[in-house]
């Protein structure tokens, strides 16, 4: 008994240094991760969330610029219901949604599937359609208004040499807003289609094996194999091309400018006409709390709705 109580005591007066010894560690190891993340968080504070409550407070403000801002609380928000040309941007914000995004989610996984195969100048071609992400947001707007330009455009030059109309790309608001979107489209292409490459370079083969061997046609492989396999990326690219679209700015501003007569005009253009042109900065600033506030609504229903799918299956 003697022994064994000297044995506890011995016990208990050797525990606190490996303790401690565990506590330096993983002070040591949070002390590492920190390090790491901390220059990540001096960028985002400083170009992101600092930002953002800069932008709060100053949608609580009336100000051109120059001079005090003056608290007005929500006045700008009253005036954002009051606001027919607002309602418009944020009704041609959703159309172009809309008009893009399933085209992009279908065209991306699309040409994913046919270039992961085994087919002659694959690499040239991924090239060619992975091309238009490497051009900044004007100058690939510029090459659109070359090819929509109402007079001499390559698209109308087509069209006539068929025997066709000339269509109003740039007078009239339907084709107008026709054209951004199918632009939006060749601009978003490539961004999609590799996401759906690496996605489908990582289902096994084995899976369309097994299918083949079930007797699946390659229509059924697709839709029972590949496109639920490919889930996580197409959940992925639905949030960003739709985060994409609500911020679109530099491809309406180059090619239309959100004319003809706010047909075009969306949310991002209409925020950055009041807040540079116009220089009503409280306003403006209004409006980019709302078009924040539209993509964390939409990007947490996303979650909630794709992890109560994962869970249920």
């Amino acid at each position: 008994m003697t022994a064994l109580t000297a044995r506890g005591r011995e016990r208990a007066s050797a525990s606190p240094r490996p303790r401690a010894a565990r506590r330096a560690a993983r002070f040591k190891e949070s002390l590492v991760g920190w390090g790491f993340v901390a220059p990540n968080l001096v960028l985002m504070s400083l170009f992101l969330f600092i930002p953002i409550v800069w932008a709060l407070i100053l949608s609580f403000q009336e100000t051109k610029g120059f001079g005090d801002p003056e608290w007005v609380g929500a006045a700008n928000y009253a005036k954002l219901l009051a606001d027919p040309v607002f309602w418009q941007s944020l009704a041609n914000t959703l159309v172009f949604t809309v008009a893009t995004v399933p085209i992009e989610l279908a065209g991306g996984l699309g040409l994913a599937v046919l270039l992961n195969s085994v087919i002659p100048a694959r690499g040239l071609f991924r090239t060619i359609i992975v091309l238009p992400m490497v051009i900044s947001g004007v100058a690939s707007g510029m090459i659109a208004v070359i090819l929509f330009y109402e007079s001499n455009g390559l698209v109308n030059k087509v069209l006539q040499a068929l025997g066709l109309d000339a269509i109003g790309w740039q007078s009239q608001g339907t084709p107008a807003m026709v054209s951004v979107v199918i632009a939006a489209i060749w601009l978003r292409l490539g961004f999609n289609m590799i996401i759906y490459l690496a996605g489908l370079q990582s289902i096994s083969p084995e899976l369309y094996e097994a299918a083949r061997i079930d007797g699946a046609s390659k229509w059924q492989q697709f839709r029972s194999v590949t496109v639920p396999l490919v889930g996580p990326s197409t959940f992925f690219l639905l949030i960003m091309n739709v985060i994409a679209s609500f911020q679109v700015f530099d491809l309406i501003f180059v090619m239309t400018g959100g004319g003809p007569g706010n047909a075009t005009s969306v949310l991002v253009t209409y925020a950055y006409r009041n807040g540079f042109q116009i220089r009503e900065q409280g306003y403006g600033a209004a409006i980019g709390i709302v078009i924040l506030l539209i993509t964390l609504v939409f990007t947490f229903i996303q979650w909630k709705t794709n992890r109560t799918r994962d869970l249920v299956e």
